[in-house]
């Protein structure tokens, strides 16, 4: 007799159930999120601590700055009553809602704007840890460990939502740091972290709708920008109009909170509510479908590719015209808000402290002058968000390892990345045009002046040579150190923090000289010297990264 081979040992069936597939609401669904958090610290180790460090810095720079700036109770009454009279101050920061508060006035331009940032960073932590790591095929490989269905969406919720709340945290230490009152700089911190955390919900939301990282930051993008528009129209209405239009952004709850002026905690109760309820729609719909696919199915497209689709700019903006429509649109509606407000500033702004606030946020010149430059320079900052997400499509089709089947035909590396390179600057130089186009046709209606539409135009244009230097920036990050190519978004921040912190702390001008928007000429003085060498920066940085996409190696995810 031949001897027998004993049989493996059988596991027991709970000992080899895999945590995908175990039931909603169990401790298995949640296996190795713990794991899923450390490993997304790791990764944020740089991003995280230096977004918290900037907006710590940022409010209470603004804080000391301001208080130093209207020491007494009449200075104050007198610009905050002066900002609440004023639309366009209205639509960009918010209402003053204690004009004699020293806080209130103090934080009122970064209450509004600065919420809206920390939403951005929540919603960039979301979608880095959810849908991008599907779409790039990490999750599928963590899958094949203890990890449960829930784990990665949880992970990403703890590490979103958590930073929204450190954030919160560290900026009342600055804001008492400052002087201000400990109750109102609580509540102020209390704002901007359930605004990070009102956007790390929705971005919870999108990322389970779509299939693709840029598709989810840009759903969640779009909801940002339409909330910040609701508490805008709830912010300049009368008490007669729909002030309860602010009630619907999440941007507006960290005004509604109301710091410095009395502050309302019962705010954030319905604010927590509409966190909760979101993160249980996430939850519910990631359920539901499969690792690496959206609840919105993507359209079979066509098996083969018509003429207009045989070279890389072609390609590229096919890819691309969905989002250049959806911000074309954008800027427009924008531009002609922005415009249809001229006729007021004259009527509003008629103390010498208005006036005197309106230059030093815009330049010089006159008042209108200085106001329009202002916001010209706001919808060019905003514009700079199209042109780094669309020079990092690039880098996402190398990731997405679509780049070498391109590249496996008669396609160049160079012709590749100048074709993306260049939707990015036409299309950023196209939304300006439009920008500038739909100012100056309301400013000309509003102001009986036809004058305004060429003015307007050519200041949006103006900007194209600042926006362009983000991009060679992004373009020279994914060229020559891939890793880093979130350059663009920090040299972004960068930049807007120089811009608004510079004239307030009257800053050496060599450090205000390192943003390119510093070198814009003010509205109505344009020479060609400084936007021709701004230029020659962006073309030196788009050459370099597109000499360095050519030269290295292509990179896996």
């Amino acid at each position: 007799m031949s001897p027998r081979t004993p049989a493996a040992p059988t596991a027991p069936r709970d000992a080899v159930r895999d945590p995908v597939d175990a039931a909603p609401g169990s401790a298995e669904a949640f296996a190795g999120t713990r794991a899923l958090v450390q490993l997304a610290l790791r990764r944020d180790r740089v991003l995280v601590p230096v977004w918290l460090a900037v907006f710590t810095v940022m409010a209470g720079s603004t804080a000391s700055s301001t208080l130093a700036l209207y020491p007494d109770v009449a200075s104050r009454r007198e610009i905050g009553t002066t900002i609440n009279g004023n639309p366009a101050m209205l639509a960009l920061y918010g209402r003053v809602f204690d004009v004699e508060s020293a806080g209130a006035v103090a934080m009122f331009k970064v209450n509004a704007m600065g919420a809206a940032l920390v939403a951005v960073l929540a919603m960039i932590l979301m979608v880095r840890h959810t849908r991008a790591e599907e779409e790039a095929g990490r999750l599928d490989l963590l899958g094949a460990g203890v990890v449960g269905r829930y784990a990665a969406l949880t992970a990403a919720a703890l590490v979103s939502g958590g930073t929204a709340v450190v954030l919160g945290l560290l900026t009342a230490v600055a804001l008492v740091a400052a002087g201000l009152p400990v109750a109102g700089s609580l509540a102020f911190g209390a704002g901007w972290a359930l605004t990070g955390l009102s956007f790390t919900a929705v971005a919870a939301v999108m990322a389970q709708l779509t299939t693709g990282a840029r598709a989810a930051t840009g759903l969640t993008a779009a909801v940002l920008g339409a909330t910040y528009l609701l508490r805008a129209v709830g912010d300049i209405a009368d008490e007669h109009g729909p002030r309860w239009a602010s009630w619907l952004s999440p941007v507006g709850w960290a005004q509604q909170v109301r710091p410095f002026a009395g502050e309302r905690w019962w705010v954030l109760a319905p604010g927590l509510a509409f966190v909760g309820l979101a993160l249980l729609a996430a939850f519910v719909l990631v359920a539901d479908r499969d690792v690496g696919a959206g609840l919105l199915a993507d359209r079979a497209g066509s098996p083969t590719a018509g003429p207009q689709l045989r070279n890389a700019p072609a390609l590229a903006l096919r890819l691309q015209r969905g989002m250049l429509l959806a911000w074309t649109g954008a800027v427009l509606v924008m531009g002609l808000v922005v415009g249809s407000l001229g006729s007021s500033i004259d009527a509003f702004l008629t103390s010498p402290a208005a006036k005197d606030m309106i230059v030093k946020i815009g330049g010089t010149g006159g008042v209108l002058d200085a106001f329009f430059g202002t916001e010209l320079a706001v919808v060019a900052l905003v514009i700079s968000i199209f042109a780094i997400s669309s020079v990092l499509r690039l880098r996402g089709e190398e990731t997405g390892l679509r780049a070498e089947a391109l590249l496996a035909t008669g396609l160049s590396r160079r012709r590749l990345a100048g074709g993306y390179l260049l939707v990015a600057a036409a299309g950023s130089v196209w939304l300006l045009l439009v920008a500038g186009l739909g100012m100056g046709v309301a400013a000309a209606g509003t102001l009986h002046d036809g004058a305004w539409t060429g003015r307007l135009v050519a200041g949006s244009l103006a900007h194209a040579p600042a926006v362009l230097v983000l991009l060679g920036i992004t373009a020279a990050a994914v060229g020559l150190v891939p890793r880093f190519s979130v350059a663009g978004w920090a040299a972004l921040v960068a930049f807007l923090l120089i811009g608004e912190l510079g004239p307030v702390f009257e800053l050496d001008r060599r450090v205000i000289d390192v943003s390119p928007f510093a070198h814009v000429p003010p509205l109505g003085h344009l020479t060609a010297a400084p936007l021709l060498w701004t230029s020659l920066v962006a073309a030196a940085l788009v050459v370099a990264g597109v000499e360095g996409f050519r030269r290295r190696d292509l990179t896996s995810p």
